[in-house]
């Protein structure tokens, strides 16, 4: 498979389980992204059986934060209102919220970016058992961290130049 893209550095989870709230509240902060036509085209599936989440973890070369968390979040968009550009704009900005409101419920989460890579995007619908009428766009593994690890974030000083 080509390369994915990682929002965080790669994580050990605990194996302990997600309070449904904690998720609630991160798929709350998600669907604050601005939509494609006030529509929001995008879905979200909650993963938390395991062999679901080992036969995710092939999906990607980053292997072990999926088959080790206790929850993976799939979220996909909704054909029918898929606009290309805006959308796909409207789902990253979706996926930074939820990477920022994980953070922010003491979660570690990895964002493992699957789209436009149309064998992963197949590969995981027909794991997670998402409708034809669906689009899988990124999974999202998290949970309590097993470590203290510094995050990577894309915001790097030395490539501001001021003029």
């Amino acid at each position: 498979m080509n390369e994915i893209y990682t929002r965080i550095s790669v994580r050990k989870f605990k194996p302990t389980p997600v309070e449904k709230e904690k998720i609630l509240a991160i798929l709350r902060a998600a669907m604050q992204a601005p939509s494609a036509g006030n529509q929001q085209p995008w879905e979200f599936y909650v993963v938390t059986d395991p062999k679901k989440l080992e036969a995710l973890s092939s999906v990607s070369q980053y292997a072990t934060p999926v088959k080790k968390a206790p929850v993976a979040i799939v979220a996909a968009y909704r054909k029918d209102l898929w606009m290309p550009v805006y959308a796909d704009i409207d789902m990253s900005i979706a996926m930074e919220n939820l990477w920022l409101e994980t953070t922010a419920q003491g979660l570690g989460g990895v964002w493992l970016g699957i789209a436009p890579l149309e064998d992963r995007m197949e590969y995981v619908e027909k794991i997670v058992g998402i409708p034809e009428s669906q689009r899988a766009f990124a999974l999202f593994p998290l949970g309590y961290p097993d470590e203290n690890r510094p995050q990577q974030d894309r915001f790097d000083e030395n490539r501001i130049h001021w003029m």
